[in-house]
This record gives C-alpha cells, structure tokens and sequence, in this order.
C-alpha cells in the first residue's frame, strides 16, 4: 500500500471544480456547494486510497461518490498530484484531449 502525504492539483483543476459548480448552481441554487464539498472530500480521500484506481489514458482515475465526475491522478513517490476532474457525461474523445493538454 502506498503512503500518501501529499496532495497537489493542477491551476486546471479549480476551474474544473469552478465549472461543475457553476453547472450545479445552474439546476439549482446551492447544489453547486454541495458538488464543490464532495468533489474535495473526494480528492482528500486519496491520502487513503491512492494507488488503487483503474489506470485510464495514463492516469488513475477515481469516480466521484456523489456526481457523474472522475479525478484523475498520478502517484509520485508519496505525492499524489491531480491533474483533472472532468464530467463523466462528456465525449470520451474530448476527457483524452483534455487529459493530453495537461500532460507534463
């Protein structure tokens, strides 16, 4: 098992997180917080479960708890970075573009 002891997100990943948001709110006021709230639970949830996710176009990819989104990550050493979290409802051609744009 690998021990995490840190986590670090891409500038992408808050305007993904800004985007969903601003998608939830949209439908109906206030969801968007919600959506905000469980997505970071759900990336802080890597300090446990880091590691273990299916491998997707190059990284682990987590699926979101509460909404139709996926976090993807790599592990580094002890550091698991994000580098996105896009809508699971998406082309999956347009999530690979994304992913290949943020690729280091």
């Amino acid at each position: 098992m690998i021990r995490i002891r840190g986590i670090i997100t891409l500038y992408e990943v808050s305007e993904d997180l800004n985007d969903g948001k601003a998608f939830y709110d949209r439908r109906t006021p206030g969801l968007g917080d919600y959506f905000w709230d469980s997505l970071m639970a759900d990336i802080e949830s890597l300090y446990l479960f880091a590691g273990i996710h299916i491998k997707k176009s190059g990284y682990h990819r987590m699926i979101s708890k509460r909404f139709p989104y996926s976090i993807y990550y790599e592990v580094k050493g002890d550091i698991a970075r994000v580098v996105a979290v896009l809508p699971m409802r998406r082309d999956p051609a347009w999530i690979v573009k994304n992913l290949k744009r943020r690729s280091l």
